[in-house]
């Protein structure tokens, strides 16, 4: 670095590999006294893990909600939406067939292809955000959650607006990062890793044991706190039985088992996916800001193009004329490597292949249609393409769709 830039920086750290033995070990030594498999969940994981693994996006698997063990049906659907009304009229038979309440039966999606593709990004973060987890002194395991939220994808957005690795919505971001129109940490995989434990941290100290904190993340540390009022009760298969709230629905009641069967399965991935590769861990040094920057300034001083900056620092946009002071700067200890929010978008050799794919729309495509053709998210598609009224998407048109 020039003498004359030198004074806006200070070396934070670099991210050092740490061995993959190393870690399972770690890992599988923890698990059974902070993420304990509560009686009466055992079920519910086994058919998450199934769903994560076994079942893909192509199948609607119909089940009994209330004894996840008994699967009435698995329909190949293929990999369009289904309507609801469909889902429904298909409920309807299945309950019929069955003799049950219509209530009994319930549709999950395979996810299989999903988990793949998470699985193998994760390696990319997966130092990083275990090294963040050990400094707060937290359970390592907490690293396989974005599995369940994202699959380990920054660029995820949900239709509720949460966004990241993590899936936080704005007003929660806020209170622990970065979030507005020129910069939004809610995109960068180590600034969002660092603001999730913060928040299980806190959850943790309120709830008093992790099965409710990590339930709190999808339901909430207040719902949670009012649940354990209502009940009277700590133990999270007591509230799964007894608390009754409009919002308190099948979601934040499996969320925990889901976790588990995320958790077995990141530590155990080659007993899963025999053959899935894991992307080698991105090498990182932070150099935080000790005076707000031009944006020019910075790529200039750090020697990268203003387009790879943005690329290791996905916080930023090209909105983002200055950085302001106290933020961590990405750069690549390997300057060869592509930026994190290319490489993210990556599947298997994501180097060889365009980070964006050109789609040309045919009669009766919708952007949903596409959207789960390639694997990406109808917002992203909107961003990517300008595109503002969805509704109106013209035959013929060419739009750029981002691979995962």
């Amino acid at each position: 670095m020039e003498r004359a830039t030198r004074w806006l920086f200070s070396l934070l750290f670099c991210w050092l590999a740490f061995s993959p033995v190393q870690i399972r070990a770690e890992t599988n030594s923890t698990s059974e006294n902070h993420f304990p498999l509560l009686p009466g969940l055992e079920t519910a994981v086994e058919f998450w893990k199934k769903i994560f693994t076994e079942y893909t996006t192509s199948q609607l698997v119909f089940f009994d909600p209330l004894e996840m063990s008994k699967i009435y049906e698995v329909v190949e659907v293929g990999d369009d939406d289904r309507a609801r009304a469909f889902i429904n009229s298909e409920r309807e038979r299945i309950a019929a067939a069955h003799g049950v309440d219509m209530e009994r039966v319930k549709a999950q999606r395979g996810v299989r292809e999903r988990t793949m593709a998470g699985l193998q990004r994760s390696g990319r973060y997966m130092t990083q955000i275990k090294q963040i987890f050990r400094e707060r002194e937290l359970p390592t395991e907490l690293a396989y959650l974005p599995l369940v939220e994202s699959s380990f994808d920054v660029n995820a957005r949900s239709y509720a607006g949460a966004l990241g690795m993590w899936q936080f919505m704005r007003a929660t971001g806020r209170q622990f990062m970065r979030v507005n129109r020129y910069i939004d940490e809610r995109k960068d995989p180590i600034e969002s890793t660092r603001a999730a434990a913060s928040f299980l941290s806190q959850s943790y100290e309120l709830l008093g044991n992790w099965p409710l904190a990590i339930t709190s993340y999808n339901y909430g540390p207040a719902g949670m706190a009012r649940a354990v009022e209502q009940v009277q009760s700590e133990n999270l298969p007591d509230l799964i039985r007894d608390f009754t709230h409009p919002n308190w629905g099948f979601a934040p009641k499996n969320f925990y088992a889901e976790f588990l069967a995320a958790v077995e399965i990141g530590t155990n991935v080659h007993r899963f996916f025999p053959d899935l590769k894991i992307d080698p861990p991105v090498a990182i040094r932070e150099i935080e800001l000790q005076k707000s920057t031009s944006l020019g300034a910075l790529a200039k001083s750090t020697g990268l193009t203003q387009n790879q900056l943005l690329g290791w620092n996905p916080a930023l946009t090209a909105r983002t004329r200055v950085v302001p002071a106290g933020y961590r700067v990405k750069v690549p200890v390997d300057s060869s490597r592509e930026p994190i929010v290319q490489v993210a978008q990556g599947g298997p050799g994501a180097k060889e292949k365009p980070w964006v794919v050109r789609h040309r729309v045919k009669p009766g495509e919708t952007l949903l249609h596409i959207a789960r053709r390639y694997g990406a998210s109808v917002q992203r598609i909107l961003e990517l393409n300008g595109i503002t009224r969805p509704n109106f998407l013209r035959v013929g048109t060419t739009l750029l769709i981002p691979r995962l």
